[in-house]
């Protein structure tokens, strides 16, 4: 209770509404308070749910390790940050899910807010137990068991849809109330449906156990970001970014790397208007003094420049891209006291460049590297990926040859200045995505991924001024594991989580064979778990790129209005 006084007391613009709102929802995001509070997405739902006269929306995190041990001590059920009121006791309890790695959490905040995690374990008294986030977007159905509804796309889209058609029918049984709910576009029921599979494990059918059930899901998503932009609404010195503003500038990414998911269930790319984004820019200075940028690909957002350039403060941004760098930009990042840039050339070698249709050549690295270093920027992040289709090892040469170039245009830079930074590069390893040309691709077995992360470690020491990082690729295999699973996922979940997430473990209690998910190829025939949701791109798309792919053909940036390839503008 005293850490949660005093990280209110620390807060600029939390909202605190009398007791008795009409629909009083904890919004609960699966990681800590410092996790959550710098996720912005965290900050648009709790703005636009609050912005309603007859909503109450508070606030509820995973505790710290220290702290999970003393609620269990002591008895306590979980609580909201705001009125310290327990979850249990709210309308809704609405989950704002983003990653993978967050799952085991969900399961643990419930275990602590005694909300049973089976369906059929709750009862009238129990919240509504909703389900958001990007997760949703691209696969929810490894969380579907525990929850009553999935709302499946941008929450701002459909936020008020949704509580209308609650509060007009809450006063009936909960299946009135969940069938009322799934005739909304973009609201999915799992209890509404049954999956039935063929004798190797893999999906036979999915079908719909009632009639009004749409057999495929559409996700909801903003047409025009000026509307509501997405920034800051809650400044605090306790997250990742401390007491700055953040603004997103632009949403979704159109240069269709093959391998990232965000690149597709953003499409279309969206901006924010300059005179939004000004906006946003007058309320960080007078706010702050400090704006960070939020965007897929923030060095492409047309007048970048002319926004930078226009800011009294501080100004962060997210990783660039190397081939639209400008030295504006990068000038206005030296004045504001920056001593990291990130750019991902994420592959070393340009053949793979081109299966990844990363659209960046090595020249382009190079100059963006000399950019960076001729500001005084001392040091540079480097983003890589191992394991990606048709790698070989050249491939992973290239990387550390790439690295060796790089070093040398920061000595140039280095030997006048009379100091030197550091080089890090982040290698992560390939995780096969829903809804990208590579889906339908295996991930590579675990030992392999770690010989080559110690065969790249060896090189870059014998490199100066550098160092790798990397996640375990055993952790990347649970995060293929959870984004490519279906509902069986479920119960490996359940099981992990009560042994202390010790999957494989749960798999052995299970029966389950986890490299069904992972680490085998898919045909393009073969039904998938997420094939039930429509984020508007067409799966014939998805396999022509990853013919393309194969090919090393280049597919352009989209745009936006006037090409109807993909399907999303149709």
């Amino acid at each position: 209770m005293e850490k949660a006084a005093a990280l209110l007391a620390a807060e600029r613009g939390a909202v605190f509404k009398a007791a008795g709102a009409d629909v009083e929802i904890a919004l609960a995001y699966p990681n800590t308070y410092h996790v959550g509070m710098s996720n912005l997405g965290v900050h648009q739902i709790y703005s636009v749910l609050n912005g309603r006269d007859d909503t109450a929306c508070e606030r509820v995190f995973l505790p710290d390790e220290d702290d999970i041990a003393e609620y269990d001590r002591s008895g306590t059920q979980l609580f909201a940050l705001e009125s310290r009121r327990p979850v249990r006791g709210f309308d809704i309890v609405a989950f704002s899910v983003s990653f993978e790695h967050d799952y085991l959490n969900v399961l643990e905040m419930l275990r602590l807010a005694g909300i049973p995690a089976d369906k059929k374990d709750r009862g009238a008294g129990d919240p509504l137990l909703v389900l958001g986030g990007i997760c949703t977007f691209f696969n929810p159905e490894p969380l579907s068991a525990f929850f009553d509804v999935v709302i499946v796309g941008e929450g701002e889209e459909i936020a008020g849809e949704f509580l209308d058609s609650y509060k007009a029918n809450r006063g009936r049984e909960r299946q009135e109330l969940l069938q009322a709910l799934c005739g909304l576009r973009g609201v999915y029921v799992p209890e509404f449906y049954e999956v039935l599979y063929n004798d190797d494990g893999t999906i036979r059918e999915r079908r719909s156990l009632v009639a009004h059930a749409p057999a495929t899901i559409v996700k909801r998503a903003v047409r025009d970001i000026d509307r509501r932009p997405a920034a800051t609404v809650i400044l605090s010195p306790n997250t990742e970014f401390s007491d700055m503003h953040l603004a997103e500038v632009t949403r979704g990414c159109g240069r269709h790397c093959r391998f990232c998911m965000a690149g597709y269930i953003y499409l279309p790319p969206r901006n924010l208007s300059a005179e939004r984004a000004r906006s946003e820019a007058r309320k960080a200075d007078e706010t702050c003094g400090k704006i960070g940028l939020v965007g897929s690909a923030l060095s492409d957002y047309p007048g970048v420049d002319d926004l930078c350039s226009s800011l009294a403060g501080s100004l962060s941004v997210s990783s660039l891209r190397a081939d639209s760098l400008s030295r504006a930009l990068i000038d206005r990042l030296a004045k504001s006291g920056h001593k990291t840039i990130a750019i991902a050339p994420e592959a070393g070698s340009e053949r793979l460049r081109k299966i990844i249709n990363k659209g960046v050549t090595e020249e382009d690295i190079l100059r963006a590297s000399g950019m960076v270093f001729g500001a005084g920027i001392p040091n540079l992040k480097l983003y890589f990926i191992i394991g990606l289709p048709t790698e070989t090892p050249d491939d992973l040469e290239e990387i550390v040859r790439l690295a060796e170039k790089i070093h040398e245009v920061q000595l140039e830079h280095a030997r006048p200045a009379g100091r030197i930074g550091r080089i890090t590069l982040s290698v992560n390893s390939f995780v096969p995505k829903p809804f990208t040309p590579f889906q339908w691709e295996p991930m590579e077995d675990v030992p392999s991924l770690n010989r080559k992360q110690r065969r790249l470690e060896k090189a870059v020491k014998k490199i100066g001024n550098m160092n790798l990082i990397h996640d375990l690729p055993k952790w990347e295999y649970i995060q293929a594991l959870l984004s490519r699973g279906d509902r069986r996922v479920g119960r490996l979940l359940k099981v992990s989580h009560a042994k202390g997430g010790d999957w494989k473990a749960a798999a052995r209690e299970l029966g389950v064979d986890m490299d069904l998910f992972v680490t085998r190829r898919r045909g393009f025939d073969e039904v998938l778990p997420w094939d039930f949701v429509d984020i508007g791109v067409r799966k014939e798309y998805l396999m022509n790129e990853y013919r393309r792919s194969l090919e090393g053909k280049f597919t352009p940036p989209c745009r936006v209005g006037s090409c109807k390839t993909c399907g999303v503008c149709a």
